[in-house]
């Protein structure tokens, strides 16, 4: 595979540390940062740097053709909520090759506006231009968490009925593209992500939950693409958790991107919280397989 890589940055500490990591790995990094999403440092890490606007994608092809890119992946957040603004089309000024592109996402409707859909349009567009799309986790595999407990603490009883409760709903709402995140507590769900994104959603569930600590599920879905919209778990998501009253992660093994993994994992230890990996085969069993307590 040719050493220089496109990266498609948005929103969040991802993209820098994809970067970072690819940098490490020997690769050039050539960097589409979005607009309002993409963090500045950003600039400082990769070969080289250019601002898209999200209504610019013809820019953004010209940009990897330029610079003799074959391969590229994506990494981040898109504020997905800019889709329900008043006059999108006059707000983002999209170029005539992304009219035609999402015509029937937006303007003849023929298509939906999950983000699957979005997102692999976008890869075919690349795709169709000589420009592949990859996962980011073909670059970097360690990006990936294994199967673990991550804490010194693991699930009790009460904690792990609400891990595989939260499993089941988790996965139904990645299999029809709402989201990825649910909230749990006491088998009862307090709130699903959706267009708002995994941090508001916790937040939603420590308004309806105060006080009492719930449980935290984010899972891939059935039908994921490695190459985009994959589970991404960072610190500042953890510090949501903990400010809302959450004291439990589980999160999906080998199919989810856990950044800042050691500071994630000390601030979850000084707050006594839970961080469990697990596989689909775990979640169908009535005890947890994870220690509750240390040993020491």
């Amino acid at each position: 595979m040719d050493r220089k890589v496109g990266l498609i940055a948005g929103w969040g500490r991802y993209p820098i540390y994809l970067a970072e990591a690819l940098k490490q790995e020997g690769f050039g990094v050539y960097c589409l940062g979005v607009i309002n999403h993409a963090d500045p440092a950003l600039k400082s890490v990769c070969d080289v740097f250019s601002p898209l606007a999200l209504g610019r994608l013809h820019k953004g092809i010209r940009f990897f053709r330029r610079h003799g890119l074959t391969h590229g992946t994506m990494a981040g957040k898109i504020n997905k909520k800019l889709l329900l603004e008043p006059w999108l089309l006059w707000r983002q000024l999209p170029d005539f090759f992304t009219i035609r592109t999402f015509a029937p996402m937006f303007l003849t409707r023929r298509k939906d506006c999950k983000d699957d859909t979005l997102l692999s349009t976008v890869v075919k567009a690349f795709g169709e231009n000589g420009v592949e799309l990859l996962p980011g986790t073909d670059f970097v595999p360690d990006l990936l968490v294994k199967r673990q407990k991550l804490t010194r603490r693991g699930p009790n009883t009460a904690e792990w009925k609400d891990i595989c409760f939260g499993w089941k709903l988790a996965k139904e709402m990645g299999r029809l593209d709402i989201g990825q995140s649910v909230c749990v507590c006491g088998q009862a769900a307090l709130s699903v992500e959706a267009i708002e994104g995994t941090d508001e959603c916790i937040r939603r569930a420590g308004a309806l939950c105060p006080g009492k600590g719930f449980t935290v599920v984010k899972a891939a879905k059935p039908q994921q693409d490695m190459r985009f919209d994959v589970p991404t778990f960072g610190l500042l998501t953890l510090q949501t958790m903990y400010e809302s009253g959450a004291r439990v992660l589980a999160i999906e093994a080998d199919r989810t991107i856990f950044i800042d993994r050691q500071d994630v994992v000390d601030f979850a230890n000084l707050h006594n919280m839970v961080i469990v990996s697990i596989h689909e085969t775990d979640s169908a069993k009535e005890k947890s397989p994870f220690t509750e307590y240390p040993a020491y």
